[in-house]
């Protein structure tokens, strides 16, 4: 199974979706690096997608995909702060995570922020 660094990046009340071309929404993150840990690849993939070179990644938990693992990492993000769509990013975009159910996304970038809402809510998983 492949090991994959996700960022939920959240300013205010939204999260921040990536989308290359001709392809689904999905959070920001990529493939982990042998020799690389999940930290750095989710520091090093965020910059990559995004521009963004921010500190304070918290880790969030583990997420069981078809064939891949998320490590899935919380950065909140200050208003000033711009996403800029970089390498095979096509567009950033903020939504409100209960948008995200009604939107064209990845399957584990849904099922991620199910889990997140049902935390915050206090709802048992």
């Amino acid at each position: 199974m492949k090991e994959r660094a996700t960022i939920v990046c959240r300013r205010r009340d939204k999260i921040l979706l990536v989308t290359r071309e001709r392809s689904r929404w999905s959070l920001p993150g990529g493939t982990i690096r042998r020799l690389e840990s999940p930290l750095e690849a989710a520091s090093r993939e965020l910059e990559e997608e995004t521009t963004l070179v921010v500190d304070g990644f918290m880790y969030l938990f583990e997420f069981g995909g078809f064939n891949k693992r998320h490590h899935v990492y919380l950065v909140d993000l200050p208003r000033e702060v711009v996403p800029e769509a970089s390498n095979e990013i096509l567009r950033c975009r903020w939504f409100r995570p209960e948008q995200v159910s009604k939107l064209i996304t990845s399957v584990p970038t849904r099922g991620i922020v199910e889990l997140l809402l049902r935390q915050k809510s206090g709802a048992p998983e």
